[in-house]
């Protein structure tokens, strides 16, 4: 497979579809990259994920230019393995947890409520740059307690982030850390005050989650932009949630299946040569997961094709699976549902106007999302 290929740009469902049908590995490439294995049916894939043969490492990522009092901030539980990753999943996950979540979430709905106040009734709006993106931004403000008066730049930080280069970047990633180090220094939030005195985190290991927090808070925006765009689609399913909002909770996991925008794992590379189904993987090859095949896999989700938010939960890889299974999984449920329901609940009526996808092979993303309620 060829993700410069406009059909698999286009329409990456079908796309992986097909690869899935032939087998349970293939072959991807790209510009600027060499040949990747890709995992495409959801048994394999998880078996993948699951095992110490394939890792993460600093290799994995593309090197940042960052001052130098940032690098030792910049590695991540992302880019461990083994016992340093474990103990700090270990320490780590508590504050994560489900539980502390649903007792956040009042903390979503006034940040939902405020940024919903600001939207224009009845005028159309790009719900992306109004909404989709700045929540989780503000969410993980909320959670860090960065004061209200520093919050603007937090988000200017964070989009400069998310474009990856340019002299923005250069300021943003500084920004954060420098900001992160006076937070832990002085935390005043009860997550930060559980990581370093509870989970006992030293500084720089709770700088660096910080970190990772606001590298990762693009996935949920996007994913709530493909929500909202499937939502107002499928009337239907909408409908469904309406009358019935005990359903609400299930249909985020189903969406998150359907239409989750992350397409492919990052990548693992082998730690020694490895007979993956049939093909021969050299160490220091690379493997990944295709998620939007795995996450429409027949084997496991009968009509994959078909959004249905009273399918039973669960098994989908939208937050990945095995040790690095998402650490923020919960909140980012609380987050999206609170979001949907507020916005379906605000705007009754709400309709798109112009919806347009990204050229992205990566992500499953909207560049537009013009909406008027």
């Amino acid at each position: 497979m060829d993700l410069a290929d406009p059909s698999v740009i286009t329409d990456p469902f079908t796309a992986y579809g097909h690869a899935r049908g032939q087998g349970p590995v293939a072959r991807l490439s790209g510009p600027g990259f060499g040949p990747v294995w890709v995992l495409t049916r959801h048994a394999e894939a998880r078996a993948m994920l699951t095992d110490p043969r394939f890792a993460l490492g600093a290799g994995t990522f593309q090197p940042l230019d960052v001052p130098e009092h940032c690098r030792p901030y910049m590695r991540t539980m992302q880019e461990m393995e083994g016992e340093p990753h474990a103990r700090l999943r270990r320490l780590t996950a508590p504050a994560f947890a489900a539980r502390r979540a649903l007792a956040f979430r009042p903390r979503i709905d006034r940040v939902v409520a405020r940024l919903l106040d600001a939207l224009p009734e009845h005028e159309p709006v790009d719900l992306i740059t109004a909404f989709a993106q700045p929540l989780p931004m503000e969410v993980i403000c909320e959670l860090v307690g960065v004061p209200e008066a520093d919050r603007p730049n937090w988000h200017e930080y964070g989009s400069n982030v998310v474009r990856g280069s340019g002299e923005g970047f250069a300021t943003a990633v500084p920004g954060i850390i420098d900001g992160a180090r006076d937070l832990v220094a002085h935390p005043d939030s009860e997550l930060l005050r559980h990581l370093t005195e509870d989970a006992g985190l030293t500084g720089q290991e709770t700088v660096a989650l910080v970190w990772q927090l606001v590298l990762a808070g693009q996935t949920p925006a996007n994913f709530l932009a493909n929500a909202v765009d499937a939502l107002i689609t499928y009337p239907d399913q909408l409908a469904v949630l309406r009358d019935g909002p005990h359903h609400w909770p299930n249909a985020v996991d189903e969406l998150m299946r359907w239409c989750g925008s992350q397409l492919l794992t990052i990548p693992r590379r082998a730690t020694q040569d490895v007979e993956l189904y049939g093909v021969t993987v050299r160490e220091g090859e690379q493997v990944t997961v295709s998620i939007a095949a795995a996450n429409r896999d027949p084997r496991v989700f009968p009509e994959p094709d078909r959004l249905d938010v009273r399918r039973a939960a669960g098994g989908h890889l939208g937050f990945a699976f095995g040790p690095h299974f998402c650490l923020g999984a919960s909140f980012a449920r609380v987050q999206i549902e609170v979001a949907l329901t507020a916005l379906f609940d605000r705007f009754p009526t709400l309709r798109t106007l112009d919806a347009r996808r990204a050229p992205d092979p990566g992500t499953w993303r909207l560049a537009t999302l013009q909406v008027s309620g």
